[in-house]
């Protein structure tokens, strides 16, 4: 094959691969910096879309969606782990009649609620322990602005075992009294109440009710 003719036809292939090459390598790759930078869409009514707090969860903000507008500055996530700790520490306070660790969590019509059990526990001479066998879980189903009062309404599931020690009376002669064992679950909805525009930010108890587990 001549030289002239070699030279000529490498040339050919040459600039066909380049060509190629700028087919593939010329073209737009993945998103580009001015596609972020588009104004975020408007909902279907035309406004613009809900506001979202990083590292809160969904639900938990439309569920509090109608206190937020009132308290911005309500937390959900943080509010859900105060409620856990105040239910720990009320079945717990009712279990060992704790009354002085009772008055400050519930609403005085609560408070008379527990009292009452208390009261008749006491009267049978029984004392009560209280161990939560797994971390309960809790829900929030609804938190709003009613008046001048937020309202914030908890689902809570535990599973807990209860130690009852019976009085001396129900003990067989010279032996001391055997603890009652219960194990049971639970499924209540439990409503959290305090003051809009309060100083004191502490929610109290309002309401226990049962719920579907």
């Amino acid at each position: 094959m001549p030289v002239q003719f070699s030279i000529i036809i490498f040339a050919v292939i040459a600039a066909f691969v380049l060509f190629q090459l700028y087919n593939v390598l010329g073209k737009k790759v993945g998103r580009q910096p001015q596609e972020g930078a588009r104004a975020p869409a408007l909902a279907a009514n035309g406004a613009e879309p809900a506001l979202r707090t990083p590292g809160v969860d969904a639900t938990l903000l439309a569920a509090a969606a109608s206190l937020r507008a009132r308290d911005p500055a309500f937390d959900p996530t943080k509010f859900i782990e105060g409620a856990r700790q105040a239910y720990e520490t009320i079945v717990r306070g009712y279990a060992s009649g704790d009354r002085a660790a009772l008055t400050p969590l519930l609403t005085p019509a609560v408070l008379a609620s527990f009292e009452t059990g208390i009261a008749a526990r006491e009267t049978r001479g029984e004392t009560e322990q209280v161990e939560f066998l797994h971390p309960p879980r809790a829900d929030l189903e609804l938190a709003s602005a009613e008046g001048d009062r937020a309202v914030a309404k908890v689902r809570f599931l535990a599973e807990i075992r209860s130690k009852i020690l019976l009085p001396e009376g129900e003990a067989t002669p010279g032996a001391p009294a055997e603890p009652r064992i219960e194990e049971r679950r639970t499924a209540e909805h439990w409503t959290f109440e305090r003051s809009l525009g309060a100083t004191d930010p502490n929610w109290v108890l309002a309401r226990v009710e049962p719920a579907n587990a």
